[in-house]
């Protein structure tokens, strides 16, 4: 039996990535374009939105960006119809925006632990809400959550995203559960340790010009001996966002160079 590729087209096929302005949701939308999608992505303010049409621009991409707060389902609900007015109906929608804080969990105050929950966990929930209704009407949609290596452990200093990370895998599982029979399939896409503005503290050189402590932590903890790039991230998600995974649903694809399957050398 032969293979049919245009499985992994996206042509005719609407994609929102929130916080799609920069890094890993730059990335993924401009991949998607080049698979034929129509890219729409939101910030939270104007001057990221502006940031983002013209790294779009500069990329010949023609994508549509509107402000809004994932966190607030008013405004939420108003952007997508927004969008199904000007552009068209959402088919692929990407929970990309996310926030961490790194402090240690004594130090953190529940204000800050329930702003990283508001943003990683219940901003993609009510997302998915907002667009699922059309994709059953449709008889088809694609949602895919940014999920991350914490949806699976834990390190000092990040509770919070863990917390919410792990929510949002099991958010993927039930969205699978429950609307897996109206051809709606909900995954995650886990990214290792990428190169993007947010971990850049983590891998600056030092005063005596050597490598970060934590750079050199994970390279040694990647069997690929590398930070992934977010260009890493776009085959990937073009597979989730594709027909190609039609009868992949409820799983969470880790792009993380080999971490979570890697126990360490021998010291």
């Amino acid at each position: 039996m032969a293979f049919d590729m245009s499985k992994f087209s996206l042509q005719g096929k609407t994609a929102l990535v929130t916080g799609g302005s920069y890094g890993i949701g730059f990335a993924i939308a401009t991949g998607f374009h080049a698979a034929g999608a129509t890219i729409v992505f939101n910030d939270i303010n104007q001057e990221l939105v502006d940031k983002g049409l013209k790294a779009y621009e500069e990329a010949g991409i023609c994508a549509h960006g509107y402000v809004c707060d994932v966190t607030d389902e008013e405004a939420v609900q108003k952007m997508i119809a927004q969008i199904e007015q000007d552009v068209a109906p959402v088919d692929i929608l990407v929970n990309n925006a996310g926030i961490i804080r790194r402090i240690p969990m004594t130090e953190m105050e529940s204000s800050e632990f329930r702003k990283v929950i508001d943003v990683d966990l219940v901003a993609p929930f009510i997302m998915a809400k907002a667009v699922l209704p059309g994709m059953i009407q449709r008889g088809h949609g694609k949602i895919i959550n940014i999920c991350s290596m914490m949806s699976e452990l834990g390190r000092e200093t990040v509770s919070a995203y863990a917390a919410a990370k792990g929510g949002l895998k099991m958010l993927t599982r039930n969205i699978c559960s429950e609307y897996g029979c109206y051809n709606i399939q909900c995954n995650g896409l886990g990214p290792g340790y990428i190169e993007t503005p947010q971990t850049a503290p983590l891998r600056e050189r030092q005063a005596d010009g050597s490598r970060h402590p934590f750079d050199q932590f994970i390279c040694v903890k990647t069997p690929a001996n590398r930070w992934g790039k977010p260009e890493d991230l776009m085959g990937p998600a073009l597979f989730l966002a594709s027909e190609a995974s039609d009868f992949v649903n409820g799983q969470i694809l880790y792009v993380d160079g080999g971490i979570l399957a890697y126990f360490g050398k021998q010291p």
